[in-house]
């Protein structure tokens, strides 16, 4: 199974619009970050985590021409902005799986009711097939059996989802006790690292640091990065063994 990184920054990316912070001037390509989305692929399979609002560019740069659903996280919108440009794949292929959470989908049908409401669906908007998921339940993915775990957003819940070994989180600020259990054994970890300061909603560098170490997986990338946690290249130098950032077109064999 193959894992590529579509986006790795926070919601407004990098570099900000009109910002002259020295990460947005940087050359350096793995300072420039899209909005944090993941792809999934094995044999026929391909699956995309989270559906923001630089899905279209990230599809196009992947020359992706099929995709098998859409796993979202949780409901802001660096996350799901995006669905409306799912069309193309709907019209080669009829109605795209999506899985989501009881209040993500809630989310979903208020912002985009043209897409979920049959009662209101728009000519020419995409076709979507819903399935509800909780962190109650395993459920299927092509071959594959994925586990959510639940994680705090601050006022919101997200759903992780491990996939094999691989664990993919973000927008983490703690995992309660009884979803670690989800996480013994896994080889690859990918969990949200937002900046140096400590956040409200998310995980800072010295929290992510000590939450892998907690969990312990063999390698452990960070996502969802914003600018303030500095150059690509002085963090990740800086990180312990095993741990590194993630950026955007990386791509990792589990």
């Amino acid at each position: 199974m193959e894992l590529t990184f579509l986006g790795t920054g926070t919601s407004q990316g990098i570099p900000i619009i009109g910002s002259d912070h020295p990460v947005c001037q940087s050359s350096d390509p793995k300072d420039k970050r899209l909005r944090s989305s993941a792809m999934l692929s094995w044999g026929e399979y391909r699956y995309i985590i989270d559906c923001g609002p630089d899905f279209r560019a990230q599809m196009l740069h992947h020359s992706v021409t099929k995709i098998d659903g859409i796993l979202f996280t949780h409901e802001h919108s660096d996350h799901t902005a995006g669905i409306d440009d799912i069309r193309p794949f709907y019209f080669r292929q009829g109605e795209i799986d999506v899985f989501t959470s009881k209040a993500t989908l809630a989310s979903l049908k208020r912002r985009f009711d043209y897409i979920f409401e049959a009662d209101n669906k728009y000519p020419g908007a995409p076709g979507v097939s819903v399935n509800e998921i909780s962190e109650k339940q395993p459920f299927k993915i092509g071959d594959k059996w994925v586990t959510p775990i639940l994680a705090n957003h601050n006022r919101i819940d997200v759903l992780g989802f491990r996939i094999d070994n691989l664990v993919y989180l973000t927008d983490v600020k703690f995992i309660p006790k009884e979803e670690f259990k989800k996480l013994e054994g896994v080889e690859v970890l990918v969990i949200n690292a937002l900046r140096i300061e400590s956040h409200h909603s998310h995980l800072n560098l010295e929290e992510a640091v000590e939450l892998a170490q907690i969990i312990g997986a063999k390698q452990t990338y960070f996502t969802h990065i914003s600018h303030m946690l500095g150059f690509h290249k002085e963090v990740d130098h800086q990180l312990p063994k095993g741990i590194n950032l993630a950026y955007d077109n990386l791509k990792i064999t589990i």
